[in-house]
């Protein structure tokens, strides 16, 4: 008898903890695991910030899968789509070439992208940080700016050069403006006649940023930002990008040649082409993460509409890492649980608190529901990402990092990547994807190929 296959897509912190488990819980002679995923590495996304300012160098955050997976096979590409009915994944590899994976149980962790609004020119003028490559690439671009600024003699030029906007008042959002007007600070100090025209702008629609701190740690992190020079601008957004303006929606007209959109990302497009429930893009999953009339199919993270059943208003689970990890470990219980005809187990977690890092100076915490702020958060948030990058010599970067910059000062030196622009936002292609019918002709077409 054929051993069982596993399937996983994504490697994130769903996918990841989910692969940990399996190989932990199964003999290795009683299932193949196999993983699906376009890098070899986890990206410790919530230091993504600290990448682009240059506090952390891209190998701290990118946790290798080769040393923390053992007995995982891996397929280096995407899912492009899933034929539910003959249990067949169709991939597009890395190299281009298509080809399928035949599954007993699959579980999808595939993540989420940037979430683009239709606003003329956002495409493609504007900045992410989502990615490793968007971070390297954003660092590069800020520092060229203001390269280009001092080698300029026209006052309009050197004006846009030196404007920074960020869109978004989330986690990202102000974490990386944070970072950045940090990078910025030490810049200046090279080119001090650029000190004065440097400008940071953080603009959201909401009328709040940070809202899940609650209102008043969200308000000292307003205070903070605006101490830092950050010009804080709530209830707009952006209406028009060009290569050198930005138009918000009050019409306000900003000459700018860097906007960073950070507000909010969308699950994978995956999810809407299976055939089942969605909620906004994710796949409706029960407390089980098994998915509703797709046998054998189990969904988590950002990807998916979990239920958060320590809340009794019929609400998800938030799409965080800290749930996302731990979602991943009960998926993976529940796999083996299926496999062996028990009763499958229903994810609980109660949210353990927040954590923000305002450019490696200042934090904000609110661990166990308690509000730290200052010295204390900051310990408090670095204990925290140590504790949770899932591997030693990933830890052991990022620490030795944090501890260069307090002892030596951070480098302002450009990497060579500013010429390119990587963005999330191509990423949003929906021809890529492929819906259930087309899906099977695909891995009908390849099987017999």
């Amino acid at each position: 008898m054929a051993r069982p296959r596993i399937v996983v897509i994504g490697a994130g912190f769903a996918g990841l903890h989910a692969l940990r488990r399996l190989e932990r819980r199964i003999p290795r002679a009683a299932a193949e695991i196999v993983l699906i995923a376009p890098n070899d590495y986890m990206l410790y996304s919530p230091l993504l910030p600290q990448v682009a300012s240059g506090l952390l160098t891209p190998q701290s955050v990118a946790v290798s899968l080769h040393r923390v997976l053992r007995r995982t096979r891996m397929v280096p590409g995407t899912a492009m789509g899933v034929d539910t009915g003959s249990r067949t994944v169709v991939i597009e590899k890395i190299n281009g070439e298509k080809c399928t994976e035949r599954y007993d149980r699959l579980i999808l962790a595939p993540g989420s992208l940037t979430r683009a609004f239709d606003i003329a020119g956002l495409r493609e003028h504007a900045f992410g940080n989502k990615n490793l490559a968007e971070a390297v690439v954003l660092r590069d671009h800020v520092l060229a700016q203001l390269e280009l600024a001092n080698a300029s003699d026209d006052p309009v030029e050197r004006e846009e050069r030196c404007r920074f906007i960020v869109v978004g008042g989330g986690y990202t959002g102000v974490e990386t403006a944070a970072s950045l007007e940090r990078l910025t600070e030490d810049m200046a100090r090279r080119y001090p006649e650029l000190r004065s025209l440097i400008s940071w702008h953080l603009v959201d629609i909401a009328p709040h940023i940070l809202p899940e701190l609650g209102t008043k740690l969200g308000d000292e992190a307003l205070d903070l930002l605006r101490g830092m020079g950050i010009e804080v601008k709530l209830g707009v957004s952006v209406k028009e990008v060009t290569e050198n303006r930005v138009t918000l929606t009050d019409d306000r007209v900003l000459p700018c040649r860097t906007l960073i959109w950070t507000a909010g990302t969308t699950p994978s497009p995956l999810m809407s082409t299976l055939g089942g429930r969605t909620d906004r893009g994710r796949l409706v999953v029960g407390a089980d993460m098994a998915a509703e009339d797709l046998d054998g199919v189990f969904a988590l993270g950002d990807a998916a509409a979990v239920p958060d059943l320590v809340k009794e208003d019929g609400a998800y689970c938030p799409p965080t890492a800290q749930f996302a990890q731990r979602q991943g470990v009960v998926a993976a219980d529940n796999v083996v649980a299926s496999l062996l005809g028990r009763p499958l187990a229903p994810f609980v977690h109660r949210d353990l608190g927040l954590v923000v890092d305002l450019s490696g100076r200042d934090a904000l915490a609110k661990p166990l529901g308690y509000e730290l702020s200052g010295l204390p958060a900051l310990g408090v948030t670095r204990a925290y990402h140590l504790a949770a990058v899932p591997s030693a010599p990933s830890r052991a970067r990022v620490l030795a990092n944090w501890v260069i910059d307090a002892m030596l000062g951070g480098e302002v030196a450009r990497l060579g990547f500013h010429h390119g622009k990587p963005s999330a936002f191509v990423d949003i292609e929906g021809d890529h994807y492929l819906d259930g019918e087309t899906a099977e002709a695909e891995a009908k077409r390849l099987a017999g190929a």
